[in-house]
């Protein structure tokens, strides 16, 4: 089994509503994505799968979310924006993107910092 994984980032703001602290005001962060998939085995090439086209996949994911507040951004605008909510949205639309291809989709960190994020696998 081989896991590969790719790292791309965006920036945006948000709030945390019903929370209370200093993350109750709207304010930004570089937010750091880490997408690990599992793979079988390797093509003709000797390759699980294009990082290339890994790294597309979760650019077109992310692109909504870039220099957003994403307390305006669906569905996180229902559900609120945390970094647990981002990272399971990010998965879902990860994963239908990546349905068909010989990946699975096992994981998505999201970092609001360099030491403090999250990872969701269902």
């Amino acid at each position: 089994m081989y896991q590969l994984f790719v790292e791309e980032h965006f920036d945006a703001a948000h709030y945390l509503p019903n929370y209370r602290g200093k993350c109750e005001n709207l304010h930004g962060h570089r937010f750091k994505v880490v997408a690990r998939m599992e793979a079988a085995g390797l093509d003709e090439t000797g390759l699980a799968y294009d990082f290339a086209e890994l790294k597309r996949h979760l650019r077109e994911v992310l692109a909504r979310f870039d220099h957003a507040c994403l307390n305006n951004v669906a569905p996180l605008d229902q559900m609120g924006p945390s970094s647990e909510n981002i990272a399971a949205v990010i998965y879902g639309e990860l994963q239908d993107s990546l349905a068909g291809s010989p990946v699975k989709l096992v994981n998505v960190e999201v970092w609001e910092s360099p030491t403090t994020g999250v990872a969701y696998s269902p």
